[in-house]
């Protein structure tokens, strides 16, 4: 992309006019009429960015108590002191004219896309009363499980709302958001290491990345420390990006494999093919043949006596089952990268062994039977000894921060029966294991729940809070969504800008802007610390906000309390108390900073034993922003991974006892349940990394092309669409155009239908059909059509949409995106090219 300076001038300009000219917004009038610009005095104020889940530390700087700039804050080691664009699209979004300000409620009961809630204003106490009257409404009948908490982005206080709020009212309905957008990539790590989590990367000392899907410099996780070190990457090893896109990180790479979307578990196990035949595995980590003759040929199956391991179990069983067959000719005629390129890439990723990463992303594992393909991925890092090593994936260093006190004493007869029925997204059936941790129904299915409330199963839910989430734009099959929500008899909504879901919603409530307005904490992880950052009302919150995740709980824990229900009042008052003065919250802002010092304590607390930073006091904490740990050692856990074997498993035994379990919980067989949830292997295959054919939507004939889509660098977690700045700078991310939403195709496959760049197309999958703009381009491979995410909001706001409430700018990928899941996770199937589609001029 190339911005002038002329350009940026022209967007910037435009922002000052918006906020100028913002009639009936007085406090947006008030900032661009005051005294003071951004080379007044000021000060920088440390807080953390909540664009995705780097959480990155941050600071603003705040002129007259407003934020003029943000940067890094230098005290982070995880992100170098820096940051990535993302945060500078929080400046606009504090002061989006569109933004909620006020309580609001319903005053037209049709509930529709095209109908107009006819929201008027009304007082904090007004939509509490009314939201609590609907929850007392349940108890009163004996049906609080028809509660359901939905839970977007959250921050370190989250289990205040989503966790005790929700089980000492009565309910087990607390639906996180993560299965739409994560999930599956943790399945392969688990099932071979143990480890249910993101991984960190030991980029400073790697030799060779093997980027399976993902985006390191742009839309993955860890962007500001990638960014800050890729040069020295790209210097120092050879970098190979999987992916049908030709994406900021592929444009970087020394090799780009163009591979079609979910055809990744080929590649890999065609990969480990090479590096086993050829003798490449990390003896130092694997093992080896007794005789010291290698075995593995070709379609031969060899004997597991042959081969003694050392810090890993099965290999030769994953040999016998999986991967003898697996030729490179076998992968390149399945995802369609030249049989040549992927010995080459084999060979380079096992010589340069064990600085060798496999980095997992959702592109690879979030398709409809992708967990094997994650498996297959992460495999490799223990074929190269990777795991925990120099150069290798890491697991990072935890963060001890607090967990809330337990509640289970506040809840009465009433809570515990509500929270031991089932939940409504239906975890743990049969055709459902969400297999998290190894345990049947131990994760969530979020995009599930539409389906749920549709059918009334296992019951009807009559009350929902939502809290920054936007479901009928973010999940696939997004029409499902909206149908559900015109069915669901009470809904609030907790959010910053009016958005889908805020047009179903009987009671709005008005969030604050997270970067600025609120007081909480995240932690994560990155070049190889863990660290936790504060985030803090850096300025006056511009309107009638209240803290969502600990505030509104208070409020309607003291409306509770008023209606005969004080349990959840009580357990707030008696179980928190200040670190520092002891005192017990009497209100909700002292409630939230109770809290939040409360959870981060160990941290701040010189005197508290812990890995890391030495702060001094609570103080100390905010005004600095970040505490980091030390770097973890290597081969930390090579001694037990926490496995049914402690070895790192090729032959996953601890998937097979996950397997076994589910199966035995529903009366059936392991091959049964494979066959529920879509898969192909039967017996003993299924407990191996393995190939498993993509499942695709729409038949070939009628649907030619392949549908994959990706994610902006502009992304705020899918909220940046309303400001100037994503739009006029869209063509930050490769192949897309300012102020459009384009469909990439490769011109080879425009010129056979007859379509230019800049043409408008309707885009039409078996789910439903989108509009947008056709946009010519190299970096797709033929054969497939890829589009960004993010656009296509007919409701957002003024920029987002080109009609509020009527006309979306471009199209929503939700729209065209089937609503499937990858089911041993739990996770919606979004990636791999789940559908096929047809295009055509409009």
């Amino acid at each position: 992309m190339n911005i002038t300076r002329r350009r940026f001038l022209q967007a910037s300009a435009a922002t000052g006019l918006l906020v100028a000219g913002s009639a009936g917004f007085p406090a947006l009038q008030a900032l661009a009429q005051g005294e003071g610009t951004a080379s007044s005095e000021g000060k920088w104020v440390s807080t953390l960015c909540q664009g995705c889940t780097s959480w990155c530390a941050m600071q603003a700087y705040v002129v007259n108590g407003r934020v003029v700039k943000v940067k890094g804050n230098e005290n982070s080691k995880a992100s170098h002191g820096k940051i990535c664009p993302r945060p500078h699209l929080a400046i606009q979004q504090v002061y989006d004219p569109d933004r909620v300000k006020v309580p609001m409620k319903r005053t037209n009961p049709v509930k529709g896309r095209n109908e107009d809630p006819k929201f008027v204003p009304i007082t904090w106490e007004e939509a509490i009363d009314t939201i609590t009257d609907k929850m007392m409404e349940l108890r009163k009948n004996n049906e609080p499980e028809k509660y359901v908490y939905f839970r977007g982005r959250y921050g370190g206080a989250t289990d205040i709302s989503y966790d005790a709020t929700t089980k000492v009212f009565g309910s087990p309905n607390n639906i996180s958001h993560s299965s739409i957008c994560a999930e599956a990539e943790k399945f392969g790590p688990y099932y071979t290491e143990a480890y249910w989590d993101y991984r960190d990367y030991d980029l400073s000392e790697t030799r060779y990345v093997l980027n399976w899907g993902a985006d390191p410099v742009a839309s993955n996780r860890q962007v500001p420390h990638v960014m800050n070190i890729w040069g020295n990457v790209a210097d120092q090893a050879t970098i190979v990006t999987i992916d049908p896109r030709l994406s900021a990180s592929a444009a970087k790479s020394q090799e780009w494999m163009p591979v079609i979307p979910g055809e990744d578990g080929a590649l890999a196990v065609a990969i480990a093919h090479v590096i086993l035949t050829e003798g490449l595995w990390y003896k130092d980590f694997v093992g080896d043949f007794n005789e010291g003759v290698n075995l593995f040929k070709k379609g031969v199956t060899v004997p597991e006596e042959a081969f003694t391991e050392k810090y890993t179990s099965g290999v030769v069983k994953w040999w016998n089952l999986e991967l003898k067959d697996r030729t490179p000719e076998w992968a390149a005629e399945r995802a369609g990268v030249p049989a040549e390129q992927i010995v080459r890439v084999a060979r380079g990723f096992a010589k340069a062994a064990p600085r060798a990463i496999s980095w997992l992303s959702p592109g690879t594992s979030m398709q409809v039977r992708g967990a094997y393909s994650t498996m297959a991925a992460h495999a490799l890092n223990g074929l190269v000894g990777s795991v925990d090593n120099v150069g290798g994936t890491l697991r990072g260093s935890s963060v001890p921060t607090g967990k809330i006190p337990g509640y289970e004493a506040y809840q009465d007869d009433i809570s515990k029966k509500g929270t031991k029925a089932k939940k409504i997204d239906q975890r743990g059936t049969k055709e459902f294991p969400a297999l998290k941790d190894g345990k049947s129904g131990g994760g969530v299915l979020t995009n599930r729940v539409a389906d749920a409330m549709l059918d009334n199963n296992p019951y009807e839910i009559k009350v929902a809070i939502a809290d920054w989430c936007n479901l009928p734009f973010s999940c696939t099959g997004a029409q499902r969504w909206e149908k559900a929500l015109e069915q669901l008899p009470f809904l609030a909504h907790i959010t910053t800008n009016p958005s889908e879901m805020t047009q179903y919603a009987d009671i709005v409530l008005p969030a604050p802007m997270h970067v600025f307005e609120k007081w909480s904490f995240n932690k994560s992880k990155a070049n190889k610390y863990g660290f936790a950052s504060i985030q803090q009302q850096v300025i006056e919150p511009l309107w009638d906000v209240v803290n969502d995740e600990t505030g509104v709980s208070w409020l309607i824990a003291e409306s509770l309390a008023k209606k005969g229900f004080p349990n959840l009042l009580d357990y707030f008052r008696n179980e928190f108390k200040d670190p520092e003065t002891g005192k017990a919250p009497s209100n909700h802002e002292e409630f939230t900073m109770i809290t939040l010092k409360m959870l981060t304590h160990t941290l701040w607390d010189p005197s508290a034993e812990k890995k890391g930073d030495k702060l001094n006091g609570w103080q100390d904490f905010v005004d600095k922003g970040v505490w980091n740990s030390v770097e973890p050692p290597y081969f930390k856990n090579w001694e037990s991974f926490g496995t049914k074997t402690t070895k790192f498993e090729f032959y996953s035994e601890t998937l097979k006892a996950a397997l076994e379990g589910h199966a035995e919980k529903h009366n059936t067989t392991v091959d049964d349940v494979m066959q529920a949830t879509h898969y192909l292997a039967r017996g003993e295959q299924a407990f191996v990394p393995h190939y498993e054919e993509p499942l695709r939507h729409g038949d070939a004939a009628e649907y030619p092309f392949i549908f994959f889509e990706h994610r902006s660098r502009l992304n705020r977690e899918g909220r940046s669409a309303n400001t100037l700045w994503y739009q006029e700078f869209k063509d930050v991310d490769p192949g897309d155009e300012p102020w459009d939403d384009v469909a990439k195709i490769n011109p080879v496959d425009g010129a056979s239908l007859g379509i230019k760049s800049g043409d408008a197309i309707r885009i039409t999958s078996p789910q439903g059909s989108i509009t947008c703009t056709a946009k010519l381009w190299e970096g797709v491979r033929p054969g497939t059509v890829g589009k960004c995410y993010g656009q296509g909001h007919w409701a957002y706001g003024k920029i987002a949409s080109l009609e509020y409430g009527k006309k979306p700018r471009g199209g929503n990928n939700n729209e065209i995106l089937p609503s499937d899941f990858e089911r041993l996770s739990g996770s919606t199937a979004r990636h791999g090219g789940v559908t096929r589609i047809k295009i055509e001029k409009v």
